[in-house]
């Protein structure tokens, strides 16, 4: 009988279904949400950008001076096996640097705390819903601000999302599929899970600043530079926005996504742009061939003959 397929977590030193893995309730990990993390995916067995995504999470915890229990190879290694033993072939994996368990409750310095690694296998999700890929996404410039970066800087990818989530839910209220911040200065910046792009005359551009640097968003550049939509990083309004010709978000989880409305208003002529199409099929096309890809048999081939 063929294996059935399950979401996978590493956590503790093991591999255990996902409903199994569980941490403390007084955790600095879940009570100040003492974790940094990092999430990249597979499709049709590569794994995209794998090497780039570990770079960031290593800068992250660095960031935030933690040791997880294993060096960046081992983590690789787990990565694929987390794939592996999920039997999904397009997935998406969240690697996590917790800040861990207090070794004695009674002392609450957060440098004595037991740093620990998971990492969580699922299928392949959407971050803004597989259906608007094709329809595309109503997109509310919030009033709800950005953090500002001398507070969290969001290059380190962490968990404190209470401006994203508040962002969220203040689309929700304006009829809104989804979110995007501003800074505190009003300048554009990013929404719950991926950033954001627009087309003018024929090139493309997307905000400088307090922001997370997708994997994603570095994807976009590289084909957007092949087509000859001369991409560019500057500093942008929620009128250049509003004004644009077509828009779009990239992210892990998703992709490219359609923008066809900003604050319930057409965007463009309300239907996904021909540039945002052309980026989103290459895109696509590409990973199913293995486009920076990795196979996970190779990952696990290299820790066999270790």
């Amino acid at each position: 009988m063929a294996k059935r397929a399950e979401s996978i977590a590493f956590i503790d030193d093991q591999f255990v279904p996902i409903s199994e893995a569980k941490i403390s309730i007084l955790e600095p990990t879940f009570t100040k949400s003492d974790v940094v993390y990092d999430t990249l995916s597979s499709w049709k067995g590569y794994m995209f950008r794998l090497d780039e995504h570990l770079e960031r999470f290593q800068n992250s915890y660095r960031a935030m001076q933690l040791k997880p229990p294993y060096p960046l190879e081992e983590i690789r290694r787990i990565v694929a096996e987390c794939i592996e033993r999920s039997g999904f072939e397009d997935t998406c994996v969240t690697l996590m640097a917790t800040r861990g368990p207090f070794i004695d409750l009674a002392d609450r310095d957060i440098r004595k705390c037991k740093n620990g690694l998971i990492a969580v296998c699922v299928p392949y999700y959407w971050v803004l819903g597989e259906a608007k890929q094709t329809s595309g996404v109503n997109m509310v410039i919030t009033k709800n601000q950005r953090v500002p970066a001398g507070a969290i800087d969001a290059r380190v990818k962490n968990f404190n999302w209470m401006d994203l989530t508040r962002g969220l839910l203040e689309a929700y209220e304006k009829g809104g599929d989804s979110a995007l911040l501003c800074t505190p200065d009003g300048l554009l910046s990013e929404g719950p899970g991926f950033n954001i792009w627009l087309a003018k005359d024929g090139k493309l551009f997307t905000p400088r600043g307090n922001l997370l640097e997708g994997v994603t968003r570095r994807s976009v550049f590289e084909l957007a530079q092949e087509m000859g939509a001369e991409p560019t990083e500057k500093p942008l309004r929620p009128d250049d926005l509003r004004g644009a010709d077509e828009a779009f978000t990239s992210t892990t989880a998703g992709g490219i996504t359609p923008v066809t409305q900003v604050d319930g208003k057409t965007l463009g002529n309300g239907a996904p742009g021909i540039l945002t199409m052309r980026l989103n099929d290459e895109y696509w096309r590409r990973r199913k061939d293995g486009w920076h890809g990795t196979r996970v048999e190779e990952v696990l081939r290299d820790r066999d003959v270790a």
